[in-house]
């Protein structure tokens, strides 16, 4: 069995990368806004919760999105292995995933980086906000804030993980393939 989270920064390409992971080796992606838009969608109790959260500008509670993290793992008992995308975010997070993990006899295997350059990002994501109609990738502004909260809230994940020699950072910037089989010779060599 193969867990392994995905980091990196707004634009970084997370999302892209993990549809061709999950192919590739077989794993069941978990997206945390995936799983938000499902459950409120589908106005399951845990959606219904983080919904009246999120209608007054609050965050969700960890303690929410980890129960809708654990109901996907749980429909998914014949998995080969879990690519965690945008969770954990926090310290509280991880270890609250490591633990779940536990009384499921799982670990997660490695955590992958995707790094580059936050002007380079900044411009990716700038570009992507002009088909996306997405509002948070059409402002300078709110981009360089989310890089900001990023740093403050996830990137201590990196030493928590590299505590654990877990953590492996990978060039981000390059073309989709060159990206993706650097991801693979990672993955490849756990």
């Amino acid at each position: 069995m193969i867990n392994i989270v995905l980091f990196g920064k707004p634009g970084a390409g997370k999302g892209t990368q993990a549809e061709f992971l999950k192919e590739k080796y077989n794993l069941v992606h978990l997206s945390t806004g995936d799983i938000f838009r499902f459950n409120i969608k589908n106005n399951t109790e845990l959606g219904i919760l983080a919904k009246t959260y999120m209608d007054h500008g609050d965050l969700v509670p960890d303690e929410v999105t980890i129960k809708m993290l654990e109901s996907e793992v749980d429909r998914n008992p014949n998995s080969k292995g879990f690519l965690f995308d945008g969770f954990p975010r926090t310290l509280a997070q991880a270890n609250a995933l490591d633990v779940f993990l536990e009384t499921k006899k799982q670990a997660i295997t490695a955590t992958i980086a995707l790094e580059a350059d936050d002007e380079i990002l900044v411009q990716r994501l700038l570009e992507r906000g002009k088909t996306s109609g997405r509002p948070d990738d059409q402002d300078e502004e709110k981009i360089r804030n989310r890089y900001q909260e990023y740093n403050e809230k996830t990137a201590p994940l990196m030493d928590y993980y590299k505590d654990q020699n877990k953590f492996h950072a990978v060039n981000g910037i390059g073309t989709i393939t060159e990206i993706t089989k650097r991801l693979s010779n990672v993955i490849e060599n756990l």
